[in-house]
């Protein structure tokens, strides 16, 4: 009997004593955010001949979080990861043009897990840097083609000398799950509208369909071209060469890219910092006067030789990432209720002139994508919108921006996708067969159960389902011909015949084709759909200050919904399961939604 009573005492004393340590654990957060929101922070001392260093490596996201505590070692992981946001690092840049005490960036590049239009955007920032006459060093210990991309601007590129370099082209590698399905005797029921809407592929096929594998190719060879062509300018390598290399496997140890003139010196990084102290009238025993991102973005504008801008007109920058669903969205989703709020409070708000609408989405729920396209419209009507494509902006990405007055994305940028599809599964056998599990129904109509997972779905269900999925498409073809200004007829006055279905037909483009194809107006990043609103609502450059939209959470709040999360994104990082990781997320968010998707063909990792 004592020996359960030890027992017990002392499990009541580990749980007494765990609910101690939590409790004083969120007093100490509490403590914390107190602090740093009741304590306006100063910004940082920059002593003369200083350097922006800039530490690159894993994701640029868009925004930065606005959690005070991100990348504090904290426990139950409050703290939480520190992320570049891309709208921070394109602000530092500029900042970093104008400061009379930068004198050159350091760039410190590590594996890039960024999307190739956000590193078109850092790129161009970081050319203009160089116009202002400053230097840019860069130094890797190895270097991949995105890391390169951002690197190949510099003035001098440094490898370590037994370092590696990847220069080999882009690769697709999309992960099929028709074998799993068909083992487990699960029927997928696929709805469709376009040739080349292959989302549903991983499920139905154990490879790329022939139309996928055409798009992916075009695309693909559209996105390298311009990587290469942009390399060869800043490099001055002939674009065959570049070809040549990467298709023999020529360059693989850093003595290989420094004899390909890829890179300018094979060096240590205590070398390259003795070469950063020259540039800055540094003695070698002397410390560099290093500035983080972290601390720079802290810096006024006026330190920085920026006039203050008293403006009290507005542009409003709305971001819409992740994925669309219905209801409130996040950081990394797309909420139709977010954004709708912020559309009307962008549109109440006298003083915002204009909207620029950013968008890095594969799509999502038809019904959240057609509540978005709503309020553009609504927008539109009162103020200039203009869309700016990150990354991605497809099928339901490029749905909410058919109605804005311009369109913005990257050569590189991801797009079009003008298609629809319907998934779901019929899970009877597997119950049966495998678990021995049966179901049974009662219903007041024949119908009531439409698209239960456990019974075989009839060809009638299937026929309506399918006309609700081509309904859909004809409304998203109407969208974009209303809204891109497709003409009926033309120079001849001859009627055209589906002028957008003949684009359409779930077809992934470029940023550069989608120009072409007049599905985008202009080749640019942010910073252009800025100025083109400004110009759409006649303000000049000085007569309008940037507001970003929705407003992020309360750092509290952020907290919270950290420790409310679970821990199997953490855990499946730690086991290298990525790709696996981002198909269960796929899977997830459409076996927890119903409806009719515009979705892109799954997710393109390109590397």
């Amino acid at each position: 009997m004592s020996f359960w009573k030890t027992v017990l005492a002392n499990i009541t004393g580990y749980l007494i004593g765990s609910l101690v340590v939590s409790i004083l654990t969120l007093l100490f957060v509490i403590g914390l955010i107190a602090a740093f929101s009741g304590k306006e922070e100063e910004g940082p001392d920059v002593k003369e001949n200083s350097i922006l260093k800039l530490s690159l490596e894993g994701s640029i996201v868009e925004r930065s979080s606005e959690n005070p505590l991100e990348g504090l070692d904290l426990p139950g992981g409050m703290g939480g990861e520190s992320s570049t946001g891309l709208n921070d690092l394109l602000k530092a840049i500029h900042k970093a043009t104008t400061d009379e005490k930068i004198k050159g960036i350091y760039l410190h590049t590590g594996p890039q897990m960024t999307g190739w239009a956000t590193l078109e955007s850092v790129r161009q920032a970081l050319l203009d840097f160089k116009k202002s006459g400053k230097f840019i060093y860069s130094y890797a210990e190895y270097y991949t083609e995105g890391s390169y991309y951002l690197a190949s601007v510099s003035d001098s590129i440094f490898l370590f000398p037994h370092g590696a370099m990847e220069w080999n082209g882009m690769a697709s590698t999309p992960v099929f799950l028709k074998g799993t399905l068909e083992k487990l005797e699960i029927e997928p029921l696929v709805f469709k509208v376009g040739t080349f809407k292959s989302a549903v592929e991983p499920f139905i096929l154990d490879k790329m369909s022939e139309a996928n594998r055409q798009q992916v190719t075009a695309f693909m060879t559209d996105m390298w071209n311009h990587y290469t062509d942009k390399i060869s300018n800043s490099r001055n390598i002939p674009v065959e060469e570049l070809n040549r290399l990467a298709s023999t496997l020529e360059i693989d140890l850093a003595e290989d890219a420094y004899k390909a003139k890829l890179i300018d010196r094979l060096a240590y990084e205590d070398e390259v910092l003795d070469l950063l102290r020259k540039k800055t009238d540094r003695k070698k025993q002397d410390k560099i006067n290093f500035v983080t991102l972290e601390k720079y973005e802290k810096r006024s504008d006026k330190d920085a030789g920026i006039p203050k801008n008293e403006s009290k007109n507005k542009i409003a920058i709305i971001y819409a990432v992740g994925d669309i669903n219905s209801g409130k969205g996040d950081e990394e989703s797309i909420g139709s209720e977010t954004i709708v709020k912020a559309f009307r409070d962008a549109r109440k708000d006298s003083m915002i002139k204009a909207v620029v609408f950013r968008i890095n989405s594969p799509g999502g729920s038809a019904l959240a994508s057609d509540v978005i396209w709503r309020e553009v419209m609504l927008t539109r009507a009162e103020k200039p919108v203009v869309a700016s494509y990150g990354d991605v902006a497809a099928s339901g990405g490029y749905y909410i921006s058919a109605a804005c007055d311009k369109i913005v994305a990257q050569p590189n940028t991801i797009t079009g996708s003008i298609g629809v599809f319907g998934l779901m599964f019929n899970t009877k056998k597997m119950f049966q067969q495998k678990l021995g599990v049966t179901f049974d129904r009662v219903t007041t109509n024949t119908y009531a159960d439409l698209g239960n997972p456990n019974r075989t779905m009839t060809d009638y269900e299937k026929q309506k389902i399918q006309a609700s999925v081509n309904k859909i498409y004809e409304d998203f073809t109407r969208v974009v011909k209303d809204g891109r200004k497709f003409p009926d007829t033309d120079v001849n006055g001859d009627n055209i015949p589906d002028a957008v279905d003949s684009i359409a037909q779930g077809r992934v483009w470029s940023g550069i084709r989608a120009k072409q194809l007049g599905l985008v107006d202009e080749l640019g990043g942010i910073k252009t759909a800025i100025e083109i609103a400004a110009t759409l609502a006649k303000l000049d450059k000085d007569q309008y200050r940037l507001k970003e939209l929705p407003a992020q959470k309360d750092p509290f709040e952020e907290i919270i919904s950290k420790l409310q999360k679970e821990e199997e994104e953490a855990v499946i990082r730690k086991l290298d399961m990525e790709k696996e990781f981002k198909m269960y997320k796929r899977l997830k968010q459409m076996a927890s939604n119903k409806g009719v998707y515009m979705l892109m063909p799954y997710s393109f990792d390109i590397h």
